[in-house]
C-alpha cells in the first residue's frame, strides 16, 4: 500500500509563511503528478496547486505569485510554500499523489491525511 504523509501545517499570522511537505512511501514503481488541494468547513476540496513529474507546476489563480510548489522526485516528496496568507487560506490541506503500484503496474491516486492550516488575525 501507498502511504502519503503530510506535515508542516500550523496557525500563523495574516500575511506570515507556512511550508508543507508530504512524503510518498510504500509499493511505487513511478509518481506522476502530484498536488495539493484544500478543504475549507462546508466547502468542497479544491485544487490548490499541481506539479507534474517533469516539474511544470500550475496554481489556482488565488494563491498565483503566493504559493510555490515543488517535488523531490528521489524523495518522492512535494511541498507546498506558502506566503502572504489570507484569512481565505486556512482550510486542512490535502496533498495528492498519482502513482503507478507495485506488483499491479496500476495507475492510482493516494491522499495525505490532510494538515490544518489556520491563519490568525
Amino acid at each position: 500500500q501507498v502511504q502519503l504523509v503530510e506535515s508542516g501545517g500550523g496557525l500563523v499570522q495574516a500575511g506570515g509563511s507556512l511550508s508543507l511537505s508530504c512524503a510518498a512511501s510504500g509499493s511505487i514503481f513511478s509518481t506522476n503528478a502530484m498536488g495539493w488541494y484544500r478543504q475549507a468547513p462546508g466547502n468542497q476540496r479544491e485544487l490548490v496547486a499541481t506539479t507534474t513529474s517533469g516539474g511544470s507546476t500550475r496554481y489556482v489563480d488565488s494563491v498565483k505569485g503566493r504559493f510555490t510548489i515543488s517535488r523531490d522526485n528521489a524523495k518522492i516528496t512535494v511541498h507546498l510554500q506558502m506566503n502572504s496568507l489570507k484569512p481565505e487560506d486556512p482550510a486542512v490541506y490535502y496533498c495528492s499523489a498519482d502513482v503507478v503500484v507495485l506488483p499491479t503496474m496500476s495507475s492510482e491516486r493516494y491522499w495525505g491525511q490532510g494538515t490544518q492550516v489556520t491563519v490568525s488575525s
